[in-house]
């Protein structure tokens, strides 16, 4: 009995010990803390840049986000995406239609531009346009998903754009020792390194 009196006491003192503690940590915290939140707001109003006006600008014309962001590369890397991608809709398009327009006139019995080939039938024309239009409509989505795409990357650099390059949070090539092998004990690595 005595031993779980001893023990409560012990205990409680030592937790009001530890909230003493904790308070004069947290008040001198409290003032640290307001000190350093006005540098850092007036930080990050000066570097933040708007996720909304980037949205707004990739949406409008694919890479003016990243321009707005000042990633100055990733511009014609996002506008080369989608011209392509709308270079393969027209052109999957145009073939579409070519031979859209020879299976209508097969099965009218009018000549087409593959009127004199040996083994065009309604049934391969058919085909063909069937493959066409499938290119055209999986160039489309790709299209579609590049651009959805582009404004995700734009938001999410805008989000990003308060934090600083910090050297100390970095990829870098490094050379690791492996005892195991037989001909060289070096390879080569990537490392991740945090430094606090």
């Amino acid at each position: 009995m005595t031993q779980k009196v001893l023990f409560f006491i012990l205990s409680f003192s030592v937790s009001c010990f530890i909230s003493a503690q904790d308070k004069e940590t947290l008040d001198s915290l409290a003032f640290v803390n307001i000190r350093d939140s006005n540098r850092t707001d007036s930080l990050s109003q000066n570097m933040a840049r708007s996720p909304l006006k980037a949205s707004l600008y990739s949406a409008v014309l694919p890479g003016l986000g990243q321009l707005y962001n000042k990633k100055y590369i990733k511009a014609p890397i996002v506008l080369g995406a989608i011209g392509t991608g709308i270079g393969f809709i027209k052109y999957y398009e145009n073939r579409y239609k070519r031979y859209h327009k020879a299976y209508l006139a097969e099965l009218s019995g009018l000549p087409h531009e593959f009127s004199g080939i040996e083994g065009i039938t309604p049934k391969v024309l058919a085909n063909a346009e069937d493959a066409e239009r499938r290119s055209r409509d999986y160039a489309i989505v790709l299209t579609a998903l590049a651009y959805l795409l582009n404004i995700v990357d734009a938001v999410v650099d805008a989000h990003l754009s308060v934090f600083e390059k910090d050297k100390d949070l970095a990829v870098k090539p490094v050379i690791i020792e492996d005892s195991g092998s037989v001909v060289f004990n070096q390879k080569l690595g990537i490392s991740f390194s945090i430094t606090f």
